[in-house]
């Protein structure tokens, strides 16, 4: 009987732990960034997938003017604009000059404006010109107010990241994010752009170095970033489940032969 008793404890023993299984380790290459990057001294590439950024419906344009009549050139400063003629408040706290549907801005003595399709400095530039008339030596800057991305999925912080800069690139969206789990799937990186009526959707391998010269490797504005989870993120979880599920019934076959054999034996 005590024979028994012991083989069937070596069974349920063996039981648990082939359910347990080994954790099938991805390896150090399925989560190194750039792997067929040359590390092994340096070498310089030219930049030729940057293009400046360029206005679109629906942007805000923060624009400050100075000039000798400071006066006259506060008008168009964000810090007393208006968006659409309508006072910002906590619900729309973002002062500006919004771009249109058909691409215009008005603007206080310009009045309206074509911006779509430019970049800030061109508009800077354009703006400095048509305020020759009414003001001297007028110094303009130009921004965009509402630059934002989107990253989620499998990272450390998913969020809606503001970006005070018209230049950010997807490695700096994913540091801003806390960079990827270690569970992320590398390989199958989403972005999602939406640009002049037409939605884009592109995927990155962020483990080969051909992503620098990537055209997509510069954000835009609004751009969405998506991670995918790996498959042992799944498998992890998938297997947590089955192993207690296992163990659990391992353990309850265990103790009924065990109550049987002791009823038997009675």
């Amino acid at each position: 009987m005590k024979n028994s008793i012991t083989q069937i404890m070596l069974l349920t023993l063996l039981l648990v732990i082939s359910s347990c299984g080994a954790f099938k380790d991805s390896g150090y290459k399925d989560v190194s960034y750039f792997q067929n990057l040359n590390h092994n001294g340096t070498y310089d590439e030219t930049i030729n997938n940057y293009s400046s950024f360029k206005i679109q419906s629906g942007d805000i344009l923060g624009i400050n003017v100075n000039s000798v009549n400071q006066e006259a050139a506060s008008v168009f400063n964000t810090s007393t604009s208006r968006v659409n003629g309508a006072t910002p408040d906590a619900l729309n706290p973002v002062y500006g000059f919004r771009v249109d549907g058909n691409g215009n801005v008005q603007l206080p003595l310009v009045g309206t404006m074509k911006v779509a399709g430019m970049t800030t400095d061109e508009v800077a530039k354009s703006l400095t010109s048509n305020l020759l008339q009414y003001l001297k030596s007028p110094i303009v800057n130009v921004r965009v107010l509402n630059f934002k991305i989107s990253v989620f999925g499998d990272v450390l912080r998913p969020n809606v990241y503001n970006i005070q800069n018209e230049r950010i690139n997807i490695n700096e969206a994913i540091s801003l994010a806390g960079d990827l789990n270690i569970t992320a799937n590398r390989k199958n990186v989403l972005l999602v752009r939406e640009e002049d009526g037409k939605r884009t959707f592109y995927n990155i391998d962020l483990t080969k170095k051909d992503l620098f010269t990537s055209p997509y490797y510069y954000l835009h504005n609004n751009d969405v970033v998506y991670v995918d989870p790996g498959k042992t993120k799944y498998d992890s979880v998938s297997r947590s489940y089955k192993r207690a599920t296992l163990t659990l019934s391992a353990l309850s076959i265990a103790a009924v032969i065990i109550s049987a054999l002791f009823i038997y034996s009675r």
